[in-house]
């Protein structure tokens, strides 16, 4: 799971109420989140593995960020590890034995010890779900093929700016990093 944080839900909703650009708000509430929970109770009552990558500054000046993350845009979002804004949304905030994995890049893999930790519990197979989906998403789902993982994308279980970007990032990733699937198709695979 990757970026399902309260200050990007935050960001999305004042865009929405300030521009009326809903698309990302609306399709969070409705479709991402409700279908990221779905997956996590899931995986929760099969004992699979859970993965929380997040954006998290270790320095409240943010100046541990990588380049990307600290340009203007929206990546300049500065999330603080342990500010309110930086915590996942409620609903899928993670339990005990769930994996946390504090991220300054696009990538939840590049910079951290993700990729490492994932060898190590001998997982080949990664089920990627979050926001945004042409960014942290598509950095991630790329870094783990290059990795050799084995990745799904969850198309209802991620989000864009705009729907135009979602389906073209996902008409990419599908052609060569992963294999895009919906939410009902993943459970149904891993049952």
């Amino acid at each position: 799971m990757v970026d399902v944080q309260k200050g990007f839900l935050e960001e999305a909703k004042m865009i929405k109420e300030k521009h009326g650009h809903a698309y990302l708000y609306d399709r969070l509430v409705q479709v991402t989140i409700p279908n990221i929970k779905k997956l996590l109770n899931f995986f929760r009552e099969n004992k699979l593995p859970v993965v929380h990558a997040v954006i998290g500054s270790y320095r409240t000046d943010g100046k541990d960020r990588s380049p990307v993350q600290s340009r203007p845009g929206w990546n300049y979002s500065l999330q603080i590890i342990g500010t309110s804004s930086q915590e996942e949304v409620d609903e899928l905030r993670p339990l005990k034995d769930e994996i946390v994995v504090y991220k300054t890049t696009d990538s939840a893999l590049n910079g951290t010890s993700l990729g490492h930790i994932l060898r190590w519990m001998e997982i080949e197979h990664v089920v990627v779900t979050g926001i945004v989906t042409d960014q942290c998403v598509a950095g991630t789902v790329r870094d783990l093929a290059d990795w050799g993982f084995i990745v799904y994308v969850v198309e209802d279980a991620t989000a864009a700016i705009s729907q135009e970007y979602h389906e073209m990032e996902l008409r990419i990733i599908n052609q060569i990093y992963a294999k895009v699937v919906s939410t009902e198709e993943i459970i149904e695979d891993l049952k």
